[in-house]
């Protein structure tokens, strides 16, 4: 079985209608009329997971079940992936009224960090958020909750100039959510920075001048 991990692009093209991908991950979130049904529709995707012996992580709520699907030794979206989206999509549409998708509403956030030696760093942070360091797994720049409850953290290469920022957010939408959110800081006061690097990221500014990112999968390969 394939474990090649999908482009951003590849997994566009798979048009799964409610699903998005973030930082590594298919994410739909799946609106339920109560509890009992969210709960009908987990024991579902479980059935259909060991099935497929493939298993996504699952956060029931009284309104809501958010799934998210990811290969973990591929470290990131495969054809797997897409399966098993779509046996979720055939158990949604079998769950009865007012079950429905979608991923309008669904962002995942990452913690940045600005540092121009993170190897200096990155052990401090992974003891103080109890979080790992992903060097072990060949990635040097960023540490990660086992348990996917903690944001990652991400250090970014910067110089050592002063004054210079730090910290950020980088909160990843699906693409076409871009604009209602950048619409919607502007009227609270906020200014669009730069979108130079867009469709990657655009960096938007509160009224105090702390940076966000708005990011997602386009122009990543």
């Amino acid at each position: 079985m394939s474990t090649d991990t999908l482009t951003g692009q590849q997994v566009a093209d798979e048009d799964l209608d409610g699903w998005v991908l973030l930082l590594g991950g298919l994410q739909t979130r799946i609106h339920t009329p109560d509890f009992a049904t969210g709960l009908r529709v987990v024991d579902a995707i479980g059935a259909a997971a060991d099935a497929m012996d493939h298993h996504p992580e699952l956060d029931l709520r009284y309104s809501h079940v958010d799934v998210r699907l990811s290969s973990h030794d591929a470290r990131g979206v495969t054809e797997r992936d897409v399966r098993l989206a779509r046996r979720i999509d055939a158990i949604v549409a079998d769950a009865g009224d007012g079950v429905r998708r979608e991923s309008a509403s669904v962002s995942r956030l990452e913690l940045a960090l600005d540092s121009p030696s993170s190897r200096d760093v990155i052990p401090f942070w992974a003891a103080v958020t109890a979080t790992e360091d992903q060097v072990v797994n060949g990635v040097d720049d960023e540490v990660r909750d086992a348990y996917g409850a903690f944001p990652t953290i991400w250090f970014q290469q910067s110089g050592r100039e002063e004054p210079r920022q730090r910290w950020h957010l980088d909160v990843w939408v699906p693409p076409e959510q871009v604009q209602p959110r950048i619409d919607a800081a502007l009227a609270a006061g906020g200014t669009l920075v730069s979108d130079a690097e867009a469709p990657s990221f655009w960096v938007l500014a509160d009224p105090e001048g702390n940076k966000v990112c708005l990011c997602t999968w386009q122009d990543r390969g």
